[in-house]
């Protein structure tokens, strides 16, 4: 019997065979948190009296870049001190979001990767398996350099077909998700593959990977191929790459076939992931707000569909356009290609590298009964800090025409 992509990386980095519903002891190669999960993991190695680290950990401020109030600086401060204690990577506030750092600097195929964040399953476009856990599992990884895994049971989502204009990576996401569900793959592994994924950057990978997690999955997984190696090789990483992919038996739980052919824009509605409507449903919504970032949807590319729409228009004078780059790389790029211009130039507001207002701490925080379009990943009563607001969520395209007609709008009228 064949292996599919969770169990192949999974067994390769314990040497040996393995199967669904094991429990394995598994080495870590990258494990890291953020100033809002990190505290929680040095409580609990402070509690089994480890001062040290036994993997490469990494530590970041961009859940709250800049710290907004007194009390994230000083747990941002804490963070950094322990990182020069330890001789562990500390990524200042600005520098940008731990998922797409990890992916700009670490990630590599075949690697296990431990994050105190649930969104950690970003690292599988990359061939990797990532996955999110709470912040005593991160101590221990922190501490022992090992973790215990459960081999998850996997979905093999086979994407075919041309994607239409104005239809994204994050309108085919928010398709599978109103289709599985938002517990239809509670633990398992969403592995995906065909020939769409085959054609895809690995920006739009991420995209995938990223929400998998918004369906249940414990990961979110794409082969390591020539696309992977390419990316590797731009960023001076290429040496470590190895191709990967799952083996032509390998037994799936299911198999979901998905023709993006037909897919239209979609939209989640509040409150949920999985409450989606194609664009053709949505009546006039008007908005307050519209961001486009996070560690969803805040790439290059994902500026650039955003600027193709923007350039010349000016958002409608009712609502607030944000605009948050994943990474500082992003950012230079985008001010290089003119892109912040454009943003500028219809009268966006640019905010530092960082998750922005998408955890509700700051930067974009709605007032009571404001609608806001996202591009990020969760829509949940409360998310963006006010639990009297509501949440939609879409591509950056769709967001894009939506801040200039002041309602959510289908990109391609525009």
């Amino acid at each position: 019997m064949g292996h599919t992509l969770a169990e192949k990386i999974i067994g390769n980095r314990i040497g040996r065979e393995v199967k669904v519903d094991e429990f394995v002891i598994a080495p870590v190669d990258v494990l890291f948190a953020h100033e809002g999960t990190g505290p929680l993991a040095l409580d609990q190695l402070e509690v089994m009296g480890k001062g040290k680290i036994a993997t490469t950990g990494l530590f970041f401020s961009d859940h709250a870049a800049p710290p907004p109030r007194k009390e994230l600086a000083d747990v941002q401060r804490r963070l950094r001190s322990f990182a020069e204690e330890v001789g562990a990577e500390f990524h200042q506030p600005g520098t940008g979001i731990c998922h797409q750092l990890v992916a700009e600097e670490w990630a590599i195929p075949g690697q296990i990767i431990i994050g105190a964040d649930s969104h950690t399953c970003s690292a599988g476009a990359l061939g990797a398996f990532g996955t999110g856990m709470g912040s005593t599992d991160v101590a221990i990884a922190l501490a022992l350099g090992k973790i215990w895994l459960r081999i998850p049971e996997t979905i093999r989502v086979e994407i075919h077909g041309q994607l239409p204009k104005g239809v994204y990576a994050k309108d085919v996401i928010l398709h599978l998700i109103g289709y599985l569900g938002a517990d239809g793959a509670i633990y398992k592994a969403l592995e995906y593959g065909g020939p769409t994924v085959d054609a895809m950057s690995i920006e739009e990978r991420l995209t995938l990977a990223n929400m998998a997690v918004e369906a249940g999955a414990k990961a979110g997984l794409c082969a390591a191929d020539e696309t992977t190696r390419e990316y590797l090789e731009k960023r001076g990483r290429v040496q470590d790459y190895q191709a990967i992919e799952p083996d032509p038996d390998a037994h799936y739980e299911r198999v979901v076939e998905l023709d993006v052919s037909q897919i239209t824009p979609q939209v989640a509605f509040p409150h949920f992931v999985d409450n989606i409507h194609s664009i053709e449903e949505v009546e006039e919504i008007p908005l307050d707000q519209v961001f486009i970032g996070t560690c969803t949807n805040g790439r290059l590319s994902d500026l650039r569909v955003a600027a193709q729409i923007l350039k010349g228009e000016q958002i409608d004078p009712r609502l607030r356009l944000l605009v948050g780059p994943a990474s500082r790389q992003v950012y230079k790029d985008a001010i290089k290609e003119g892109l912040i211009d454009i943003f500028i130039d219809a009268s966006g507001t640019i905010l530092p590298p960082g998750c922005g207002p998408c955890v509700g701490v700051h930067q974009g925080v709605l007032a009571e009964g404001e609608r806001c379009l996202s591009t990020q990943n969760r829509n949940f009563k409360g998310r963006m800090g006010n639990p009297e607001s509501e949440i939609y969520l879409a591509s950056p395209a769709t967001a894009a025409a939506s801040a200039i007609t002041g309602i959510i709008t289908d990109p391609r009228t525009l």
